[in-house]
């Protein structure tokens, strides 16, 4: 009987733990290891970290999943997690506060994702971080207080990311973070951290000279998995180890050119130069007075490592080229910038064949251009200098190979912008503008293409697709309606031959007045494609009046 109620106790003990033990998640596998008490969801679709979970859980590994995001309070109840690896799924973002709860939190890996970024102050919540594997995502910075919250950290792996750049000031730093945590310790260091960097797109300029010359020093407490990191830019770098690599120091460009005044004669051709040497290389920009109205070319290239030239084309220079203009090099030092004056003369040709007091505007410079277009009207925005102070009228003159008609407007002074109104759509029109009376020059015209009208070809489809659904309408007849049809006036039934005119005829007979269905086939006649059933219809009328007449 004792043994009876011994056994009788162990069954109610394994039930009630058995009911405490949550059920594992289908599709994962829930057990007992040298970690501690593990739940592996491998290759199941998972959306976001399952709450249905073992208690005391130890290990949680997600692998071959949809998971894409590690959101904030992603790990409630999981306070005695210490292994996390998330590997081969398509993390993507990582919220500020997404650790939370993982106090006891050794390790964390996440090879294989998505992720551009890390919230490196999310690690204040792990404390106790020995392992963190990023390898395998597409990271490209690293900020120099990342390490700030992994002072236990052993082993850090980066590599097969897209860092192109890093300061020897995140590893330096780390050691400093070590050394304030453990007070009056001297130079003693109490952990050491293996460190993965290759194979990630490195830019060896002057940005990357710390953390080449780290490389080249490196010793305990910080060991490389891989000390071989080679150089993916600039081209001529491109292969070089580290190790063979020697970078300058940073520094702002600083400009020069061969003249910082230019005199031409107005009609030439004119290049401004303008050379940056800076580390690292510069980019170099151009900016002048009208350069929303007049666009020139600019060539750029690399005569050496760090140094480029920039050249601004300017074809056919005219009275209103002339100015400053400001050569700008930049990069992530700082900027500077060169003024180049241009100075253009009218030709002597112009002015001495007009008088002073004969109006020409050979001097002058109009620029037109179309601002908006419907398919009726455009807006015209133009900007135009003249040699004399005094504003001058405009003439526009419009023309049109379809109207057959020029019109000529008369703007006044101090205008710039100009609605034309009452086009016709689709048509091709030249509008040209000059100063005061003088006629339109070559190059002071555009030519644009007003819009289609599609008001009327959407009414005729309409009208064609109701054609359409009448006629299946009175395909779709049954047979009995047609008896009855032929019995009924024919009007009826000359409507139904007005709309579909293929169908075949059914029997005539005497015409009957005209009835209501009569007129609604007269005035909708339209909706035939191009009037066949209009023309046989009338076709019909005049054989029944024959047979009348006959």
């Amino acid at each position: 009987m004792a043994s009876v109620s011994h056994y009788f106790l162990l069954v109610l003990f394994f039930l009630d733990s058995h009911e405490a033990q949550p059920s594992c998640l289908p599709g994962c596998i829930c057990s007992e290891d040298s970690f501690g008490r593990a739940m592996q969801c491998i290759s199941i679709s998972l959306g976001k970290i399952p709450r249905n979970h073992p208690e005391e859980l130890k290990l949680l590994r997600i692998e071959n999943s949809p998971l894409f995001e590690l959101p904030r309070g992603s790990f409630i109840n999981m306070s005695t997690l210490e292994y996390l690896w998330l590997n081969f799924n398509n993390v993507t973002v990582i919220h500020l506060r997404a650790l939370e709860h993982l106090s006891e939190l050794k390790e964390l890996r996440l090879e294989g994702n998505k992720l551009r970024s890390v919230p490196w102050t999310a690690f204040q919540a792990t404390p106790v971080l020995r392992v963190l594997d990023l390898k395998h995502n597409r990271i490209d910075a690293l900020p120099e207080l990342a390490l700030q919250f992994l002072v236990n950290l052993t082993y850090l792996d980066l590599s097969s990311n897209r860092l192109t750049v890093v300061s020897k000031s995140v590893f330096l730093n780390w050691l400093a973070y070590q050394k304030h945590l453990q007070p009056g310790c001297g130079a003693k260091i109490f952990s050491s951290m293996v460190l993965a960097l290759h194979n990630n797109p490195w830019l060896c300029d002057c940005r990357l000279r710390g953390l080449v010359q780290f490389v080249k020093s490196i010793s305990i407490p910080v060991i490389l998995v891989n000390s071989y990191l080679m150089c993916q830019r600039p081209l001529s770098k491109v292969g070089q180890l580290f190790h063979e690599t020697e970078l300058g120091a940073c520094m702002k460009p600083q400009i020069s050119t061969p003249t910082a005044s230019v005199t031409i004669q107005m009609g030439q051709n004119v290049t401004l130069r303008c050379l940056a040497r800076a580390s690292p290389s510069p980019t170099i920009a151009w900016t002048y007075p009208l350069s929303m109205w007049r666009e020139f070319d600019v060539l750029t290239s690399s005569t050496a490592e760090d140094t480029a030239l920039s050249e601004l084309v300017i074809p056919a220079a005219h009275l209103v080229d002339r100015g400053n203009y400001t050569c700008v090099a930049s990069n992530s030092i700082g900027r500077s910038t060169l003024v180049i004056s241009l100075h253009v003369q009218p030709t002597q040709a112009l002015t001495a064949t007009h008088s002073p007091s004969s109006p020409s505007d050979g001097n002058a410079y109009v620029d037109l251009r179309v601002v908006r277009q419907t398919v009726h009207g455009i807006l015209l925005e133009w900007f135009a200098v003249a040699d004399a102070p005094e504003e001058k009228w405009f003439t526009l003159y419009l023309a049109s190979d379809e109207t057959l008609r020029k019109e000529v407007v008369h703007i006044g002074p101090g205008i710039n912008t100009y609605t034309v109104e009452d086009l016709l759509p689709g048509t091709k029109y030249e509008a040209c503008l000059s100063l005061e009376g003088q006629p339109a020059r070559r190059g002071r015209c555009v030519v644009f293409v007003t819009g289609r009208d599609h008001s009327e070809l959407e009414g005729r489809e309409r009208l064609l697709h109701v054609a359409v659904v009448l006629c299946v309408v009175l395909l779709a007849v049954p047979v009995g309606t047609y008896v009855c049809a032929a019995q009924a006036p024919c009007s009826f039934r000359a409507w139904g031959l007005h709309c579909c005119p293929q169908r075949r005829k059914a029997p005539r007979c005497p015409r009957a007045a005209p009835q209501p269905w009569d007129r609604y086939c007269r005035e909708h006649i339209a909706v035939c494609e191009d009037g066949l059933g209009h023309r046989e219809a009338e076709g019909d009328e005049e054989q029944d009046r024959e047979e009348d007449w006959g």
